[in-house]
């Protein structure tokens, strides 16, 4: 049997131990969110957080505050807050690095080599994180500073190379190696930097003979689309309006090319086919047929202006009809082939045998947005009849 003294013993652990259950220690660890707390310590931190609010950060705010203490010299200053910022910049943290040596740059402690440091770390934390301007002038202020300083000299130089200035990257390279001859990275980024002035002062000459003979090609396609004395529409503007309807149409009809593609026409915009002048000075004109009847419509790329419209009916309407033709009516004897002049409400007929220039050429017929139109209809159906009401018919 146990002794008074011993069951006492165990009644008051038993109360402790219970006791302890109800009551948590004062100050530990949340038992969700230990991992979260552990990390707000200084020793154990893997990051260290963007803000630092003391009521969150006790003990690294109170290391700060021992960094930065007021009572130390600018250049103790400068010197923690360019080691903090080279701490980041080894954790790849280039963010974080830039404001440690803006902040240690602003006590201006007067150490010039100390500044000439701070210049040239901060423009290498802008380099790694692609701004390049602002590494560009960091350089360019430490070189100032000390005007031999050679990782200035390499940084500017490589900035200049990535901003494609490569004339001034050479500078910068015959600059450095004056004060440092045999540098490999300076003599490196000299023959980086020529061999890409190089390359690109061959593309600007090649696109500029390209250029040269695109207008040349343009005035001779001009020249070739004037003398034929082919009418081209100009986009109407919204305030402009028509003629009275007798008179040849002049206004908005013009021997100028702005656009000869087939914008406007989402159909076959993607096509980008253009009128062009062959070798032989013969104009080949992207052609648009189209079928009212069934909303439908067929594109020439190159109709060749001396070719006739039958010799493309051949191909489009001979053995195989359309898909979308189900009442087989489009045959060759069927088709009614017509251009309509908006403007005067009327239609023209044209006989398939005719050459597309000779159409062209008609005083009422205006190229619009490069690409010539024509209607294609089947003669005496009743969509045909329907179509031609409240039309005039005229023959080519």
């Amino acid at each position: 049997m146990a002794s008074p003294a011993k069951q006492n013993d165990s009644d008051d652990d038993d109360v402790f131990a219970e006791a302890f259950k109800r009551h948590k220690y004062k100050n530990a660890f949340d038992e969700d969110k230990w991992e979260e707390e552990f990390d707000k310590i200084p020793m154990f931190m893997k990051t260290v957080p963007d803000e630092i609010d003391p009521k969150d950060y006790p003990e690294l705010a109170h290391l700060q505050a021992i960094i930065h203490d007021e009572d130390r010299t600018p250049e103790e200053k400068a010197h923690s807050l360019k080691n903090e910022g080279n701490e980041f910049f080894k954790e790849k943290n280039y963010q974080k690095a830039i404001v440690a040596y803006t902040a240690a740059l602003k006590n201006k402690c007067g150490d010039q080599d100390l500044g000439t440091v701070l210049l040239t770390n901060r423009a290498a934390a802008h380099f790694h994180l692609g701004n390049l301007r602002s590494s560009l002038n960091d350089a360019a202020a430490a070189k100032k500073i000390k005007p031999d300083h050679l990782k200035a000299l390499i940084r500017g130089a490589q900035c200049c190379v990535e901003l494609r200035k490569f004339s001034t990257a050479i500078q910068w390279c015959e600059e450095g190696l004056k004060a440092h001859p045999t540098d490999k990275k300076l003599l490196e980024l000299r023959t980086t930097a020529d061999k890409h002035k190089r390359s690109a002062e061959r593309d600007a000459r090649k696109a500029k003979v390209k250029e040269k003979k695109l207008n040349n090609e343009k005035e001779a396609l001009m020249a070739a689309i004037k003398e034929r004395g082919v009418k081209l529409l100009k986009p109407a503007k919204p305030h402009q309006s028509g003629s009275d309807g007798d008179g040849d149409r002049d206004e908005g009809a013009s021997t100028e090319i702005a656009e000869l593609s087939l914008d406007g026409l989402s159909s076959h915009k993607a096509t980008g086919a253009q009128v062009f002048l062959d070798e032989q000075r013969v104009l080949h004109w992207p052609v648009m047929f189209l079928y009212p009847e069934h909303q439908q419509s067929d594109f020439i790329s190159a109709f060749c202006e001396n070719n006739s419209f039958l010799d493309h009916f051949v191909v489009m309407f001979g053995d195989e009809l359309p898909p979308w033709d189900v009442d087989r009516k489009y045959h060759l004897q069927n088709l009614q082939l017509c251009f309509e002049d908006e403007e005067r409400e009327t239609l023209y007929k044209v006989d398939p045998e005719t050459s597309l220039l000779k159409v062209l050429q008609h005083k009422r017929f205006f190229v619009k947005v490069g690409t010539p139109s024509f209607i294609i209809l089947v003669n005496g159906s009743t969509f045909w009849k329907q179509y031609l009401t409240g039309k005039k018919i005229s023959a080519l």
